[in-house]
């Protein structure tokens, strides 16, 4: 079974930027699609990006030209370069496959006014 962790979350201002890694504990980034989902207080999983394994990459339309996924299949590892963060990006940030129902611990994103 696969492990997915998340890491690089923080408290930035507004216009700010961040950084987010998703480390694997196998090979998995260039066999499925892994996205990026954020999941604010009282909110369900919303999705933000995903990267296919054949390297296709789709975001939400609230994080284009802002946000940017990445991935390392070398080291197993993902990332969400987020910047020109805004205060409506405060969530707890996590990375799975689209329609897993097992949730890892996430990073949390704050962005201040």
């Amino acid at each position: 079974q696969v492990q997915l962790v998340e890491s690089g979350g923080g408290l930035v201002q507004a216009g700010g930027s961040l950084r987010l890694t998703c480390a694997a504990t196998r090979r998995i980034f260039s066999v499925y699609t892994i996205g990026w989902f954020r999941q604010a207080p009282g909110t369900g999983h919303a999705l933000v990006a995903t990267s296919s394994s054949g390297g296709t990459k789709n975001y939400v339309d609230s994080v284009k030209g802002r946000f940017t996924i990445s991935r390392d299949n070398a080291k197993n590892t993902m990332y969400l370069e987020m910047n020109d963060l805004k205060p409506e990006d405060t969530a707890v940030y996590y990375c799975n496959t689209p329609g897993a129902v097992n949730w890892g611990q996430g990073t949390q994103v704050t962005v201040s006014s």
